[in-house]
């Protein structure tokens, strides 16, 4: 019986083998990006795009009107009126955010733009009408997370409303108590691990694409949340423009993958499932934060 018994069990290993052996292996996430078609990539969308101009280099934010229409439109208007230059980055808080603006001390009047604007912290029907690339892992603070064209988003479809999420990269508008506070002149970015608690308390209004090393590798501020104590440790903002408003040759080029495209799901479960040499154990999920589309710089 016992002979049996170790026969069974040797052949069973050896069926296992052959069978992890058999199993085909999966793309890489960079083999998926190298082999998906220039249609599943976008560049960003000229109207919706600032780019905010620092000593350092240049920083590519594409907007979200879809999620915060009015709050991105009075920012096209600050832009426009030039109302960001001679702005200041100035705060930079370890783990959690690099934020610009006027300092509270030096205000700057507007001229066409409001300097308060109600918060558009969901969109009362974004379940049923934004795309949603639903991500099949369940999240610690909302129903459903998934990608909504390239930004992180939540939804509830018993509420029916959605919602961006507090990631990486993710902008938001900075505001007092007072929940009509925020006017997108005041804007800030996560730098650190993704402050989820955040999300439908502040109106997110878009996602760095290029040049995020250039407000996370500042010296971090010393005063209250990492705000800069002395004027000299502040970093201006040259300049802030849509990149509509530049001659097409002059633009980044970047591309960013559609979150609605197959390339984009394949992708996101080769990082749920990845093979590559490193990764000895698949974890099988994936995190909203880190499912966010990948850029590229676009050859030639």
């Amino acid at each position: 019986m016992r002979l049996t018994l170790l026969a069974t069990a040797a052949l069973l290993a050896l069926s296992l083998t052959a069978t992890a052996q058999e199993a085909p292996k999966r793309a890489t996430p960079a083999e998926v990006l190298a082999a998906s078609p220039a249609s599943d990539w976008r560049a960003p969308v000229p109207e919706n795009t600032f780019y905010m101009d620092l000593p350092g280099g240049r920083v590519v934010i594409e907007l979200a009107p879809a999620f915060a229409p009015v709050h991105v439109e009075n920012m096209r208007k600050l832009a426009r009126e030039n109302w960001y230059e001679g702005t200041f980055i100035v705060r930079v808080q370890d783990n959690y955010v690099t934020q610009w603006g006027m300092p509270d001390e030096t205000p700057k009047p507007m001229k066409t733009a409001l300097d308060k604007l109600a918060p558009e912290f969901t969109v009362k029907d974004g379940a049923k009408t934004l795309p949603f690339a639903k991500l099949p892992d369940p999240d610690a603070y909302a129903p459903e997370v998934g990608i909504s064209d390239i930004f992180p988003a939540a939804r509830d479809p018993k509420t029916g409303e959605a919602w961006m999420t507090h990631c990486y990269g993710i902008v938001g508008v900075g505001r007092g108590m007072p929940l009509d506070s925020g006017s997108g002149a005041e804007l800030y970015t996560v730098i650190g691990h993704s402050p989820r608690p955040l999300d439908k308390v502040i109106t997110l209004v878009g996602r760095v694409l290029k040049g995020m090393e250039l407000l996370t590798a500042l010296p971090r501020g010393t005063g209250t949340l990492g705000f800069y104590e002395k004027v000299e440790q502040r970093v201006p903002i040259t300049a802030v423009r849509l990149a509509a408003d530049v001659p097409e040759a002059e633009r980044e080029k970047i591309e960013v993958l559609s979150g609605q495209s197959e390339t984009y799901t394949k992708w996101r479960d080769a990082r749920r499932f990845r093979q590559d040499d490193f990764f000895i154990r698949a974890s099988g999920h994936i995190d909203v934060c880190n499912a966010m589309p990948p850029v590229r710089a676009v050859k030639g």
